[in-house]
């Protein structure tokens, strides 16, 4: 169990949050967050919220139990970078803020329509464009007769960095893949460990993935070529091949364990944005091929290529995540001052 050893800061009295799921992994939104977060731009504003108390505090009362809970994911949404996207977003988990998130920003997509914030094409395609740590994203919401049908996650560019790394493991040597899709994701293979991605391996897949990230987080492969802020392994995408849809249209199942020992319930957005990227390299994603990518609980994504893009000597793709969100509730939090468990404590 891990519970602050400092002092709480807060100058607020409650805060309102508007909660859905995107593949099952919850995304807690906050419209406007009670606490000032300094900063130009969003990546600004990340490296503000770490080390201020005030704002980290806020993210630990809704993400922490009995607010949250050890995987709770949200993000604070913020001014955008300048007036060319609709508004930025810091996203978090119980271990801190991220650079990127993909479920997220589908969630984020469904929300800006729902809350009036974009007006949408009712039957079309409208982009709400969000600025993130990573870079500027948007969540195409494709609209039938009014109703949201589906969200297209359009990423940052994302490729290999690393194919072929050797990390010697308490399962013995594995070789893994190092890449980034707004964040950098160790990613293996789990027939090297003999299992299959299934909810009863949730375990050793969280084991395993935690392991690999921390053996990882300071090695060469693990440094953003352009953006120190960008570094560190993110998580670990941990992959079971069920062969291809059709020729060029791989189909896999993957877990991602992210910050420290997150399990994503969905197919994880800025991890299947990754894997596009591996499977586009290595030739097994073709150009028009789909990357049909489903998750631990049975959700599915699907990842497409958009365009070739080559990023400070890496070749690698712009690429499209499409998946929906849906809003399960809205909530008001209130802190008394009486409440010895503040801001929370996590269990894992």
């Amino acid at each position: 169990m891990a519970t602050a050893e400092r002092a709480f800061e807060r100058n607020w009295n409650s805060v309102t949050t508007v909660d859905y799921h995107t593949g099952g992994e919850p995304f807690r939104i906050i419209a406007k967050p009670p606490v000032e977060i300094l900063g130009e731009t969003v990546a600004e504003r990340r490296v503000y919220a770490i080390s201020d108390p005030a704002v980290d505090d806020l993210r630990r009362v809704l993400c922490y139990e009995p607010r949250g809970h050890a995987d709770m994911y949200g993000g604070f949404i913020t001014p955008p970078d300048n007036d060319g996207a609709h508004f930025g977003v810091l996203f978090w988990h119980k271990d801190g803020f991220s650079t990127a998130c993909g479920h997220g920003t589908i969630a984020l997509g469904v929300w800006a329509v729902d809350s009036g914030l974009v007006e949408a094409d009712p039957n079309g395609a409208t982009d709400v464009v969000i600025d993130v740590p990573s870079g500027r994203v948007i969540a195409r919401v494709n609209s039938i007769d009014g109703q949201i049908e589906s969200v297209d996650f359009v990423n940052v560019a994302s490729y290999v960095i690393d194919a072929n790394v050797a990390v010697a493991t308490s399962r013995g040597e594995l070789t893994v893949e190092v890449g980034f899709g707004g964040a950098i994701y160790a990613q293996l293979d789990v027939a090297q460990l003999g299992l299959t991605v299934e909810p009863e391996h949730a375990a050793e897949l969280i084991a395993i993935g935690r392991e690999i990230k921390w053996l990882l987080n300071d090695s060469a492969q693990a440094e953003h070529p352009t953006d120190p802020r960008l570094s560190g392994i993110y998580g670990t995408i941990l992959f079971e091949d069920l062969g291809d849809s059709e020729p060029g249209s791989p189909h896999q199942r993957n877990v991602t364990i992210f910050a420290d020992g997150e399990l994503d319930r969905s197919p994880c957005g800025s991890g299947t944005s990754t894997r596009v990227a591996s499977l586009w390299t290595s030739g097994r994603l073709s150009d028009v091929g789909v990357l049909t990518h489903d998750s631990i609980v049975g959700s599915r994504f699907a990842g497409r290529v958009r365009s070739r893009e080559t990023v400070a000597g890496f070749e690698g793709v712009t690429n499209q995540v499409s998946g929906m969100a849906y809003r399960v509730g809205e909530s008001t939090f209130t802190v008394d001052a009486r409440d010895p468990l503040v801001p929370g404590f996590v269990l894992r």
